[in-house]
């Protein structure tokens, strides 16, 4: 097994755009849709995304904060191999203005037409407890101890 430090797997994240966020519902079920990053992805260990109050990612997320994200790089471009990383983690709703605009991008308009002004607009903050990457033969996993217990 691999020992890749966090700024390693960050490298490796910062051409991917889209993660699959995954949630428990009320019943116990597992959802799982796409969540675009905008290209934010100068990984920390926090991933953000945003959304809107009405939708179930949000009740899911009110219901259990646990959450999993999974990523996959582009496969096939210069025989290069993909790479996947899947994380565990809370996930924090956060309805302030102020930090909207610190992940707000222009490609963002498209889908919420009054920018940071749109009603209900919710940013999800996702913060890593647990990576797991593979990368070809090459595959292990990270714990963020300082955050396994927030």
């Amino acid at each position: 097994m691999a020992d890749r430090s966090l700024a390693d797997l960050a490298e490796k994240m910062k051409d991917i755009d889209f993660a699959i966020l995954s949630t428990r519902t009320t019943s116990g079920a597992i959802a799982a849709r796409p969540m675009s990053n905008n290209r934010q992805v100068d990984f920390d260990g926090d991933s953000f995304f945003f959304t809107c109050d009405e939708t179930r990612t949000v009740a899911d997320i009110e219901g259990d904060p646990r959450v999993g994200l999974a990523y996959q790089s582009k496969s096939g471009v210069l025989g290069m191999r993909p790479f996947f990383l899947t994380l565990e983690g809370r996930a924090e709703l956060i309805r302030d203005k102020g930090r909207f605009a610190d992940h707000w991008t222009k490609d963002l308009d498209r889908w919420f037409k009054d920018g940071i002004d749109t009603p209900g607009l919710t940013l999800i903050k996702v913060s890593a407890e647990r990576l797991h990457y593979w990368d070809g033969a090459d595959e292990g996993e990270l714990e963020l101890a300082e955050r396994a217990d927030a």
